[in-house]
């Protein structure tokens, strides 16, 4: 059986691999010089290869149980036993894992080497144009030749960090054979935001959660290190919500972030918090009552945004104006206007639909014959080697039902 794969990706590899374990002829067109460019950028150079938390929520879709369907044919521990047969000795950061030596070229070395091992061939440097489907398997055509095929994965990528080679280009293959696509938009990246306080804050690291509200209701939430950017804000827990400010601003809806900054406290709490601290040195000035809180940068802002004298004493500061500065702290509320581009996007929402795919073997459902695997799906998965870890299984999902079906 002669198999083509579209793209040389994690998904791609992963796909080609599996296909050529069970006996066929397998072919990957990669428009990109070399393979796997993307592997080596993720998990900031370590390759966070996948977690061993898992859970349906933490992989998204607008047909919410599809990705988990296919995560449960090749979970987690069957990817650490794949690589470690292919000689990835791996280790447990709470539940990340990561290759020993922390070096993601290792993750590509060893799949590249075992693609050379099982003589599957790699065209690099070659664009597939179009995929047209015959009476018996399809004709994959690139700008100067063609190759028959009896199946052909399509793991093209996204549109996500395009000078990694993820750059649209499967979907409108895709869409030249009759699927369609929910919108895609950047994912897990970071926000950026109306206020012009912006620059005085730049570069400032906090501990804090952060709410997306979409015409004011709550869409996500999440809580870690935020990092504050001359643009708007940043940081794990904004790129863990973004897809959902991404998706309320293409319905140009308004979409707030809310930045708790003290997250570890009720309200009522954190209020007492300060009365205490009230107490303690009634004799401090304002500007001095936050310090050994925030970042000063950070203080300064929230004793301007207060329009309560920096030189007054806490302790003759009204309980009103005291709360003020608590809400101002918990409940810090930014407008959304737009996203970082695909360019800065570590994955997009979005994709070829999962209602025109099978959910038990990723076959089209609109061309017999065709397979998908990878973020040319809509499938995002959250921060922390999820979305590693889809490629890994809908790669194995589409090589194995691409050749056993």
């Amino acid at each position: 059986m002669k198999i083509v794969v579209i793209g040389a990706g994690a998904s791609g590899m992963m796909a080609a691999i599996t296909a050529a374990r069970q006996g066929a002829d397998v072919t990957i067109l990669e428009h990109k010089d070399r393979v796997g460019k993307k592997i080596l950028s993720t998990g900031n150079g370590r390759c966070n290869f996948t977690n061993l938390a898992q859970e349906p929520q933490f992989y998204r879709s607008e047909n919410e149980m599809f990705p988990w369907k296919i995560i449960e044919k090749f979970p987690a521990q069957k990817a650490i036993s794949f690589f470690l047969e292919l000689g990835i000795y791996s280790k447990n950061r709470n539940g990340y894992m990561y290759p020993y030596s922390d070096q993601a070229s290792a993750v590509l070395d060893v799949l590249r080497m075992e693609v050379e091992r099982l003589k599957i061939c790699v065209l690099t440097e070659h664009e597939c144009t179009s995929i047209i489907p015959r009476k018996k398997g399809f004709k994959v055509c690139t700008e100067n030749e063609y190759i028959k095929a009896d199946k052909v994965i399509l793991a093209a990528g996204s549109k996500a960090a395009p000078v990694t080679g993820s750059d649209g280009s499967g979907y409108s293959l895709a869409k030249q054979l009759g699927h369609h696509l929910v919108p895609v938009l950047p994912s897990l990246v970071q926000l950026r935001c109306k206020e012009s306080f912006y620059k005085a804050i730049s570069g400032v690291r906090v501990n804090g959660s952060v709410s997306i509200y979409v015409n004011e209701e709550l869409m996500a939430k999440d809580t870690g290190e935020i990092q504050l950017t001359n643009y708007g804000i940043s940081g794990i827990p904004v790129f863990q919500i973004s897809r959902y400010a991404a998706i309320g601003l293409y319905k140009k809806k308004k979409v707030t972030a809310v930045l708790n900054f003290m997250p570890g406290f009720s309200e009522k709490q954190f209020m007492d918090f300060l009365e205490r601290r009230v107490t303690t040195r009634p004799d401090k000035t304002v500007e001095q009552f936050l310090v050994g809180m925030f970042h000063k940068k950070l203080c300064d802002l929230f004793i301007k945004l207060s329009a309560i004298d920096r030189n007054k004493k806490i302790g003759t500061c009204t309980e009103q104006e005291v709360k003020t500065l608590g809400k101002l702290i918990q409940e810090f509320k930014v407008e959304v206007t737009d996203t970082n581009s695909f360019e800065q996007a570590q994955v997009c929402a979005g994709g070829v639909n999962t209602e025109e795919v099978d959910n038990e073997t990723l076959e089209s459902l609109v061309v017999p014959g065709l397979y998908f695997a990878g973020e040319i799906l809509d499938v995002d998965g959250i921060c922390g080697g999820y979305n590693l870890q889809w490629a890994w299984s809908s790669g194995y999902v589409a090589g194995i039902s691409a050749v056993c079906n």
